[in-house]
């Protein structure tokens, strides 16, 4: 199921997308869930794909104004130079263990939303990335069982400030609306290897990224394992898995994101998340 999280009537709420359409289901199953996060915390996808079969769906998704997939996350991890290509591309070399640093939930953007460059700096770069939705949380999680803690997959963007994280990881990946998120989540259960997927970045419609999720140095269940032992993980948690290598700074010249520019990532099963790039007000 591809399952999103939007506003309607100006309140938040979910539900399944199908075709060019959506079946709202927020307080509309049996615990009254009213948001994404309460649903997979409930563990609700069996009763969802019930109440979903066969139901009309009651809004276009072009009149949807779409929420980041997990709109208020406990935490947000962010996987940094997990791809062989990236390491390469940087100059770095590969990491001896998942090199995690943190998001703030303020960073998230909507599908079809607005990334904010910061007025502090024009070295603003991209990276696409492949994300996890924690489904059951826990502490020292096995990775031979780390997948049966996800509740599905998404696309990411880590907008990064370069000249800022260049003295401060913290700070260079935090700037407000700089991490978009979605456009929807894809279950699990229609993604049982997440090895197998290709992930696009696109510039105004220029190729910049393109990778197979295979070749990240951790895989996914290596990172939700490492994370599960420094943290404890709760359903709605979002991993970010790192990015491939292209980024606009080890470009020669570098491509920095302007306003006006549109960003898309794409990741195969799971779709397209697309935003459009304005200064700060």
């Amino acid at each position: 199921m591809k399952l999103a999280s939007y506003l309607s009537y100006g309140a938040e709420t979910f539900g399944v997308v199908t075709g060019d359409g959506v079946v709202t289901l927020g307080g509309k199953l049996k615990g009254g869930y009213r948001t994404l996060l309460e649903a997979i915390a409930a563990g609700a996808f069996d009763e969802i794909g019930k109440v979903a079969k066969g139901a009309k769906t009651d809004q276009r998704l072009d009149e949807v104004r779409f929420l980041p997939v997990i709109s208020n996350p406990s935490k947000i991890l962010c996987a940094g130079i997990n791809y062989r290509s990236h390491a390469a591309e940087t100059g770095r070399e590969l990491p001896v263990q998942p090199s995690m640093f943190i998001r703030f939930s303020d960073t998230l953007v909507s599908h079809e939303g607005e990334m904010i460059r910061p007025k502090v700096s024009t070295n603003f770069d991209f990276e696409g990335e492949l994300a996890i939705v924690i489904g059951r949380g826990g502490r020292h999680i096995k990775p031979d069982r780390a997948l049966n803690h996800v509740a599905g997959y998404t696309c990411f963007i880590d907008g990064s400030v370069r000249n800022y994280q260049k003295f401060s990881v913290t700070s260079g990946k935090n700037f407000p609306a700089t991490g978009p998120l979605g456009p929807w989540m894809v279950t699990a259960d229609e993604i049982p290897d997440p090895t197998k997927l290709t992930l696009t970045t696109l510039l105004n419609g220029q190729q910049m990224q393109r990778s197979g999720t295979d070749q990240m140095i951790y895989s996914v269940p290596q990172i939700i394992s490492f994370c599960s032992d420094f943290t404890y993980l709760h359903p709605g948690d979002i991993i970010a898995t790192g990015t491939p290598e292209g980024v606009g700074q080890r470009r020669n010249p570098p491509v920095w994101m302007k306003a006006g520019d549109v960003l898309e990532v794409d990741i195969s099963s799971i779709g397209t998340l697309r935003v459009r790039i304005v200064d700060e007000r």
